[in-house]
């Protein structure tokens, strides 16, 4: 499994699915199973239980429906190119020791 191309406070475009064609923003990654979660995207529903007063601290002591964001597999997503606003393959260079991201589009670096 190679690393992913996309991180944390990327836009992306969603291109598939039942959010296809919303943008939004990377909230966190998870490169082992080759997800991320997009805000305000694949939106799902989580009954939780009343916890106990011991773990109020933690703010979930409410019950009832959480909505939340699911993972989407990270080929279900494209990088937005910051210069042109649109979804571009990305590509990777490497200067010296820097691993830096290329947009196929613009061909300008993206970080």
């Amino acid at each position: 499994m190679g690393a992913m191309k996309i991180r944390r406070d990327d836009n992306v475009r969603i291109i598939t699915g039942k959010d296809k064609g919303r943008t939004g923003r990377v909230l966190r990654t998870d490169p082992v199973k080759q997800k991320v979660y997009v805000e305000g995207a694949n939106i799902i529903k989580r009954h939780t239980k009343p916890r106990t007063l011991r773990d109020t601290q933690r703010a979930q002591e409410i019950g009832g429906i959480v909505e939340m964001e699911g993972p989407i597999h990270v080929s279900n997503v494209m990088l937005i190119d910051p210069e042109t606003n649109e979804p571009t393959r990305v590509s990777i260079k490497r200067e010296g020791g820097r691993r830096v991201r290329v947009s196929k589009k613009s061909g300008k670096e993206i970080d």
